[in-house]
């Protein structure tokens, strides 16, 4: 259980050794942001990242992105923890915080079973009980229903140059939390966790349904006739991005989106864009 500050490891191996409840925090991830505010730490938040949306405190200093943060001025808030992620921030701009003698608490959870571990172990770095909202977290994954036809899924992340989540990766893992399937599993090699596609690769994983998140790109209505030149006309669906890419506090709100899929593919499977008049016509099965 979550509790004072204490001795806490974080996902680079860190330990932050107990020095009392810190006081000026910095988030450098929107997700961090947001599971910091919802454990009740969001008045200690002192910077925060450009993109951070949910739980910033007004007035707060924003530091540029998760890729480009303003370490001078991050160094300049004197804060006492900085929460950061593996994959999300530069190791080399993590590492020249921790030169300066400030704590960073280093997450990189890459599977949906990891989180409720992940949410406990910032709770211990910011002195809060996370329990009850980890534990939340494991019921609802514990509920999650299983399915048995197990539809195939493109999930698209970004646009020009065309680029999809790989098997390795958090969302592909809360794909299979819900009964789906990452079309890409039999079609990348090696490690390619964010692998680009085309014409060739997207027919060759064949899926059911294109999944458009709201970000890190945010795929409209207008990006519809492209995306059925991508992938031959397939059937797509535009889902909450922070739900399917911000680990933490909603996941569970991904896990429920992504068993709706499920239910939604089996009234559209087989079903193309181009059977209908216009893809970007809201009513098209391109736009569910």
């Amino acid at each position: 259980m979550s509790g004072p500050a204490g001795d806490s490891a974080d996902a680079a191996g860190y330990t932050r050794a107990g020095a009392g409840q810190p006081e000026r925090v910095v988030s450098l991830v929107p997700s961090l942001t947001d599971l910091a505010a919802r454990l009740g730490a969001g008045p200690r938040l002192v910077g925060v990242t450009d993109w951070c949306r949910h739980g910033a405190p007004a007035g707060v200093a924003r530091l540029a992105g998760t890729k480009t943060p303003h370490l001078a001025r991050t160094v300049a808030l004197r804060p006492d923890l900085v929460l950061a992620n593996t994959e999300e921030n530069r190791s080399g701009d993590l590492e020249r915080l921790r030169a300066e003698g400030i704590a960073v608490h280093e997450t990189f959870p890459r599977r949906v079973a990891d989180v409720p571990a992940m949410m406990r172990g910032v709770g211990e770095a910011l002195g809060i009980d996370a329990e009850p909202l980890a534990a939340e977290l494991e019921r609802a994954l514990a509920d999650a229903p299983s399915a048995g036809a197990w539809p195939r899924v493109l999930l698209l992340v970004w646009r020009k140059p065309w680029i999809a989540a790989g098997p390795d990766t958090y969302s592909s893992d809360l794909l299979h939390a819900a009964g789906l399937r990452n079309a890409l599993t039999e079609v990348v090699e090696g490690d390619e966790r964010w692998p680009r596609v085309d014409r060739e690769r997207v027919a060759a994983a064949a899926p059911d349904v294109v999944l458009l998140p709201s970000e890190p790109y945010a795929f409209g209505t207008e990006d519809l006739d492209a995306v059925a030149e991508l992938t031959g006309g397939c059937a797509a669906r535009f889902v909450d991005g922070e739900a399917l890419t911000w680990h933490g506090p909603r996941t569970a709100a991904g896990l429920r989106e992504l068993t709706g899929v499920v239910a939604d593919v089996g009234r559209h499977r087989g079903t193309r864009c181009a059977d209908t008049p216009s893809a970007a016509d809201s009513a098209s099965p391109c736009a569910w």
